[in-house]
């Protein structure tokens, strides 16, 4: 992906490595910062104000690629000269960006973990005009993971013994976002992605069957499906509500026998349209009358964690769920309320006090207790030093610009998830929790606010 400006000696730059991807704002502060002096350390901290309605829960994610872009961030020569054309800066400024590079601190909570209203996913530690120039990329991957992996969370519990593919990448809002919904929904427990390069890219298994053109392009529908299962012997899914869904289960059931004889199985049929429910309880009677029981039935088209869990209350005999639209576009909650917010500054407590959007100052920990079977019961967050019972959620993954360990693969990654969704208190595993989970600001980080306020310029 390339941008120009419209002028005739716009000069073409590579935006993907990341150093454009910012605000304006982000350049014109630093450029201030610069002339006078500002460089001392800064501490920001990511999180979320306010869950959005009916989540009990978010789930942390995007860390992986807010650690690359750290590591890789600077500006080439044909960024400076950008920004040079646009006449804002000075040319000393842009050598200094030329000079630049994160050399800052990360602590974070894991990848997966659940967290809540008010807790810091990530604090950067940096000089602050590092700190301030990856602002706006970092919110636009932490919050962009955490918001897919959050909803497809909410899937998997509703469905937990039927494997989810994601199948997005169409609706979809660009094709990074469509990359990386991939990535969030894997890691928080789908089995995999229609994607394929997300495939490629992330390692996560890839599933398809086929199209509506597919059926269409053929005279009939059983030399459709004969040609897709002797092409593709491995994995014969066939698409089957096409024209009529319960008259092509009964051509799937008469076309079976024959490829069977040629070693052929069909391992599935898939129903994208109408009611699912009806149509599922229809087709597997159709296949258990056939002695096709070992057939099974995957379903796709509008699905969300609450057609799920209406279908699990209703016992539909549906094997696996292909979700697109919902799912890549959070379509119930399409945003988090998030923020990445100056806590210190120069040594200095800060805290902002804008009505409705005060922050709570400081280097602050996130610890969360749980119960004698590994349930959750209550998180604190306290400054760094005030040490509180639990486990401290936030580690130092970067110092000095550089991660100190290498990658997790995505599917440890995976594990854990399952793994922390499986310490949710019940209320908060419900589609509409009964209560909000408990998070207590400590006396330690309120002191600290009350301070601030009382030095603070008015």
């Amino acid at each position: 992906m390339s941008a120009k400006t419209d002028s005739a000696n716009a000069v073409m730059i590579d935006a993907t490595h990341g150093a454009l991807l910012t605000d304006l704002y982000q350049l014109t502060m630093l450029q201030a910062y610069w002339r006078h002096g500002m460089e001392q350390t800064a501490v920001f901290e990511f999180f979320v104000r306010k869950l959005p309605a009916q989540r009990g829960f978010l789930v942390a994610a995007g860390l992986e690629q807010t650690l690359q872009y750290l590591e890789g961030l600077h500006f080439t020569s044909g960024d400076l000269a950008w920004l040079a054309n646009t006449g804002k800066f000075e040319s000393s400024f842009l050598d200094y960006l030329g000079e630049l590079r994160f050399r800052g601190s990360v602590h974070a909570m894991a990848e997966g973990t659940p967290f809540f209203a008010d807790e810091p996913i990530v604090r950067v530690t940096a000089p602050l005009p590092q700190a301030q120039l990856v602002e706006s990329r970092v919110i636009n991957l932490l919050h962009f993971q955490s918001l897919i992996a959050s909803k497809a969370a909410r899937c998997v519990l509703m469905a937990p013994d039927k494997p989810l593919v994601e199948f997005g990448l169409r609706r979809a809002h660009g094709a990074e976002a469509g990359l990386l919904a991939a990535r969030a929904s894997y890691l928080a427990g789908f089995v995999g992605t229609a994607t394929v390069a997300a495939g490629a890219m992330f390692d996560i298994p890839t599933y398809g069957t086929m199209a509506h053109s597919f059926i269409q392009a053929h005279d009939d529908e059983t030399s459709a499906f004969r040609d897709f299962a002797v092409t593709n012997p491995g994995s014969v899914v066939l698409l089957i509500d096409t024209y009529d869904t319960e008259a092509a289960a009964a051509k799937v059931a008469a076309l079976a026998p024959s490829l069977r004889e040629e070693g052929i199985m069909v391992k599935g049929v898939r129903i994208d349209s109408g009611d699912l429910g009806q149509h599922a309880r229809r087709v597997r009677s159709i296949l258990d009358a056939a002695g096709l029981q070992d057939v099974t039935i995957f379903a796709s088209g509008n699905i969300d964690e609450y057609l799920l869990n209406q279908h699990a209350e209703q016992q539909i005999p549906i094997d696996s769920y292909g979700i697109g639209t919902h799912l890549d576009t959070s379509a119930d909650a399409s945003y988090l309320d998030c923020a990445y917010k100056l806590q210190e500054y120069a040594g200095t407590a800060r805290r902002k006090r804008s009505e409705g959007k005060a922050t709570w100052p400081g280097r602050k920990q996130v610890y969360r207790r749980e119960n004698a079977v590994g349930i959750m019961i209550n998180d604190v967050v306290a400054l760094e030093d005030d040490v509180r019972e639990g486990s401290p959620l936030l580690r130092e993954v970067m110092r000095d610009g550089r991660r100190l360990e290498p990658p997790m693969p995505l599917s440890e990654i995976r594990d854990y998830t399952l793994e922390q969704l499986g310490t949710l208190p019940p209320s908060q595993r419900r589609l509409r929790p009964d209560a909000p989970y408990p998070v207590t600001i400590a006396e330690s980080v309120k002191r600290l606010a009350t301070k601030a306020v009382s030095t603070m310029p008015r």
